[in-house]
């Protein structure tokens, strides 16, 4: 599929991509927090 033959290879970026949604959902939960809202 798409040249990479590698299951390997497909495996790793689709964890960036997952990762990458992960970061931006958890920077969305988070806009409006206060700066010391985080650790407690």
């Amino acid at each position: 599929m798409f040249g990479i033959p590698d299951p390997y290879i497909w495996v790793a970026y689709l964890l960036i991509i997952a990762l990458a949604g992960a970061c931006i959902l958890y920077g969305l939960v988070n806009w409006n927090r206060g700066e010391g809202d985080l650790g407690s």
